[in-house]
Order: structure tokens, then C-alpha cells, then sequence
């Protein structure tokens, strides 16, 4: 207390002329329209532009949060049109279109890490156990098939690229239906090979390639890329076909997991056929 009266005692002549100049300020103000209208635009002013100010940085702090939710709508809304899609290729009754359709239900996920440059090529997502996750789940994006899970955690699961050679996907040709196995070539990441088409098959530059839906991870019909270029193997029966694919592995930010919900009942009827052979 001692000190605050030191203080002000000190420095008493400079509370005065604040306190003057505050009082005759607000005379003027207050007592002469003129100088009211000028006070009173000039505040306006200065109190428009620290709130400009203060909305801009707060809007520039939030811009990534808006962002992100922007997207994840939008991945929630490609998954409903995939859903549509899927329903139609799925069956031509309508009366069984929604029964194949809630056969598969679509998670949304946001890629937290990812590689395209090396031959074994991972992608990690920010959705695991907790979220429905589980290993052999199909991974698409709006683009088409980005690959398949392989770990999971509580919160986070790895998913095995289609950019890595040990991924094979069945695949077909849309036009006539002939079906093989999908590799990546593991050179450009634009592109993949597609095998075992025979020969005697009517292959085009520009024929588009779907999941042949002969698995349980992937319904048939999703988008794997389009025909480039295509030749005979000598000594084959079959061609080399080099597939555009149609996913941007290097623009990936949200994709969706497929879950089969009749996968297990699949793979019991599989495993049973293949104890019998």
C-alpha cells in the first residue's frame, strides 16, 4: 500500500493531465456537434477495423477445422452416390436394390500418412478399432479402389496401397467382362498391369477397368483406372495391358472403408469349397 501511494505521489502530475485531457475531450465531445460526428465516425473506424482484424485472424486459425469439415461432408456425400451406384450394379429388380445395398456400408477416413515412391507402399488412416475398423476392409476413394486394410488399432489402421506389388486385385474389363488380377508395376505410380486376359479378347486403348466383384472385400463395378496400352507376350497366351489408374495417390485426403456385412458368410462358403477340393 506504501508503495502504490509512493507511486501515485510521484507521478501525480502526469494522472492530472490524463485525467484533463480525458475530461476535456469528452466536453468537446459531448457539447459541440461537430466534433461529436468526427469522434464518433473516427471510433467507428478504428472499432471496425480491430474487429476486421480480430475475425481475420480468428477465421485463419479456423480455416483448417472448416476445411476439414468441408471435405469430410463431401467424402460423406460421395459415399451415399457409391452407395446409389452400387445398388444399380448390383441388381436390376428394385425390389432387391436396397437389400444389396445395405450390404456394404462406407466409414469415412482421413489419410495421415502415405508413400508412392517406394515397392511396398503403406497409407495410414486416422479410423480404427474403435471406429468399426477391421483388418481386409477395401479402401476407395472418389476416384476409384486405393487399397485394402491390413492393421488396426484402437485408432488408426494401415492400409496396404495399391501401389504395392504384393496387392492384387481382381479386376475386369467393363465392356465384356473378361477378368484378371491387377498389379501395380511398381515404377510409375500413375499406372498398374493388368494379367491372365487371353488373347482371343476384344481389348481397346481406352476400355475401363472395374472391380469384377469376385472377392469379399470389393463389390463389383468400382473404378480401377482405363487401358493405355496393350501387346501379346511372346510365348503367352495371354496380353500385357497397362492400366491408367484412376486414382491421384499423391492428392489423397479423405477416403472411404467398404465393410461387406455378408463377408464372413463369403468366406465360410470359400474356405468350405476349398477343404473339399
Amino acid at each position: 500500500m506504501r508503495n502504490l501511494l509512493r507511486f501515485l505521489a510521484k507521478y501525480h502530475a502526469v494522472f492530472l493531465f490524463v485525467f484533463l485531457e480525458v475530461l476535456s475531450i469528452t466536453m468537446i465531445v459531448k457539447y459541440n456537434n461537430y466534433q461529436r460526428v468526427k469522434f464518433l465516425n473516427s471510433s467507428n473506424q478504428l472499432t471496425g477495423s480491430i474487429y476486421d482484424g480480430y475475425w481475420g485472424i480468428a477465421q485463419y486459425f479456423s480455416l483448417k477445422q472448416l476445411n476439414d469439415e468441408l471435405a469430410e461432408e463431401n467424402a460423406k456425400l460421395r459415399s451415399e452416390l457409391m452407395r446409389e451406384e452400387l445398388s444399380k450394379i448390383g441388381n436390376d429388380a428394385p425390389q432387391q436394390d436396397s437389400l444389396y445395398q445395405q450390404n456394404f456400408f462406407f466409414l469415412t477416413a482421413k489419410v495421415i500418412n502415405n508413400s508412392v515412391n517406394r515397392v511396398h507402399n503403406y497409407i495410414l488412416l486416422n479410423k480404427g478399432s474403435r471406429h468399426g475398423i477391421k483388418p481386409d476392409m477395401g479402401v476407395v476413394s472418389s476416384n476409384g479402389v486405393v487399397g485394402v486394410v491390413t492393421n488396426v488399432s484402437k485408432n488408426y489402421c494401415t492400409v496396404i496401397s495399391l501401389l504395392n506389388n504384393r496387392l492384387k486385385i481382381s479386376a475386369k474389363i467393363k465392356r465384356n467382362n473378361y477378368f484378371g488380377s491387377l498389379t501395380w508395376n511398381g515404377d510409375d505410380y500413375r499406372k498398374a498391369e493388368l494379367d491372365e486376359i487371353p488373347f482371343h479378347v476384344d481389348v481397346a486403348k481406352g476400355d475401363t477397368i472395374v472391380t469384377s466383384g469376385y472377392s469379399a472385400i470389393f463389390p463389383e463395378g468400382l473404378m480401377l483406372g482405363t487401358v493405355s496400352d496393350y501387346s501379346l507376350q511372346g510365348g503367352s497366351n495371354f496380353y500385357k495391358i497397362t492400366v491408367d489408374l484412376s486414382v491421384d495417390f499423391k492428392n489423397l485426403v479423405y477416403v472411404d472403408v467398404i465393410q461387406n456385412k455378408t463377408r464372413d458368410e463369403i468366406l465360410k462358403l470359400e474356405s468350405t469349397d476349398e477343404n473339399d477340393q
